[in-house]
């Protein structure tokens, strides 16, 4: 297991937190906390009345009884690395809404529960005790970067949130998802030793995660990016990472200098996850800097460190200097720094390898989703949907930037993220030029979840496939 990360950038994280613990609350009050921020109640034992002493002593039992108040444990899965900061007002007082808000909580465990009420089963929870979790993942997340890494912390914050130990946890690495074969056998292991939770992380998992969910009814199973489901033991979960993607594009429009900004892509334009995760960070770089263009070397793994390096080495080659990613390794981001250029992480924090070039990286908080559905398995309120968030919800966002980002841009991200958060914008809007001059979307509408997910074929007009 990675070690804990010793957190730092930390103004949006927590945001993320805080949005995290809305995310999990279901008909009942279940808080997580950070150890910098447990709960510290003083009552001394002089200069107060005594009755004053006494009903804070009756509150404290009674917060004390309630599940979760006072948990001291620590949420490991944040994927930046510092918590003392202060948040920013906007983003503080957007927080303090959501969290304090008995409308908007209530509101979300109505809809929850209509929905579990129209599911056509009954769903009969499993004993905490009894719950064993198998997890797929791409690559080591011990290597301490990456895709499968932040899934892990995802898996280490849902443990720490719902106090399940590493017993009840079966991890396997290094499963290929090119060769089903290889990810059956894996999954066949994991419900060899009792797992009935499985959750499959990569893409290329996708068909043989439905034909297993198939083969065994009672398991539970659950696949991260990709679009197939069944409604009934196997659902999707991804999220709205073209959101935070989109922000990036705007630190990277106002801080390159050539105009020449690289993206290490796993995948090419057929893949709608990849492709939409840099049609959005282009628009985001245009929308500041038109001049700029992106540069995209495809690598065809979703995993390869080999491929990964040389992609990177060629696009810094062609003038690159800033470079972003969709891929697992940091090489785009080492080797921009080695070469004085700035980059943009991805899946976690990459400050902590790239501490002098690193303007930001697009984060995910998996947390939230694996706390969620694993606890509405335990108290039996899963009902087969698929999941779908974004920074309202805290799975996504982008790092505290850095300090020797350009004037200006620190303001500028706020600005479209506060427009993103009220549903003012949504990215994906109106009239959307490719870059064969074809026209997608229309004007007054935004582009459905469902072609987001599975309908991106194309690139945005400023965009450039290397060779």
């Amino acid at each position: 297991m990675p070690e804990k990360l010793q957190l730092s950038r930390n103004n949006y994280n927590k945001n993320i937190l805080n949005k995290s613990l809305l995310t999990i609350t279901r008909n009942k009050l279940k808080t997580a906390s950070l150890k910098e921020n447990k709960l510290k109640i003083n009552i001394p034992k002089t200069n107060i009345p005594r009755v004053n002493r006494l009903l804070a002593s009756c509150l404290l039992a009674i917060m004390l009884i309630v599940p979760g108040c006072g948990n001291t444990s620590s949420i490991d899965d944040y994927a930046t690395n510092n918590i003392e900061s202060n948040v920013t007002d906007d983003i503080t007082s957007n927080v303090t809404d959501g969290i304090t808000s008995d409308t908007t909580v209530s509101s979300q465990d109505t809809e929850k529960s209509q929905q579990s009420s129209s599911s056509s089963e009954s769903v009969k929870g499993i004993p905490k005790e009894d719950i064993k979790i198998g997890i797929l993942y791409l690559a080591d997340p011990s290597e301490g970067d990456g895709y499968s890494y932040t899934h892990d912390l995802g898996i280490q914050g849902m443990q720490n949130n719902l106090a399940i130990p590493d017993g009840q946890i079966i991890r396997k690495t290094n499963i290929d998802d090119t060769d089903n074969s290889i990810a059956a056998k894996a999954i066949d292991e994991c419900i060899e030793e009792g797992c009935n939770i499985i959750f499959t992380t990569s893409w290329g998992y996708m068909d043989i995660t439905e034909q297993k969910a198939e083969q065994y009814p009672d398991v539970y199973f659950f696949h991260g990016t990709g679009y197939k489901s069944n409604g009934k033991n196997f659902s999707n979960y991804f999220g709205r990472i073209y959101q935070a993607r989109y922000l990036s594009g705007i630190v990277a429009g106002m801080n390159t200098k050539s105009n020449k900004i690289g993206y290490v892509a796993a995948m090419d334009s057929s893949n709608s996850e990849v492709t939409g995760g840099i049609d959005a960070f282009a628009i985001g770089v245009a929308a500041v800097n038109p001049d700029a263009a992106i540069y995209v070397k495809v690598t065809n793994s979703w995993y390869d460190p080999v491929k990964e390096k040389s992609a990177s080495r060629k696009l810094l080659d062609m003038g690159c200097d800033v470079m972003a990613q969709h891929c697992d390794t940091a090489y785009p981001q080492t080797m921009a720094q080695e070469r004085g250029c700035y980059g943009i992480g991805y899946n976690s924090d990459m400050e902590k390898d790239t501490p002098d070039s690193c303007l930001c990286s697009v984060i995910w908080n998996w947390s939230a989703y694996y706390t969620s559905v694993v606890e509405s398995i335990i108290d039996g309120t899963y009902n087969g949907e698929n999941y779908y968030g974004g920074m309202e919800e805290g799975l996504v966002d982008i790092t505290r930037l850095a300090d020797f980002c350009v004037e200006g841009t620190e303001e500028k991200v706020a600005e479209e993220r506060a427009k993103i958060l009220s549903g003012e914008f949504n990215v994906f809007d109106g009239e959307i030029e490719t870059n064969t001059g074809e026209i997608v979307g229309s004007q007054g509408s935004t582009l459905d979840d469902g072609t987001i997910t599975g309908g991106i074929n194309w690139y945005y007009k400023n965009v450039k496939v290397a060779d």
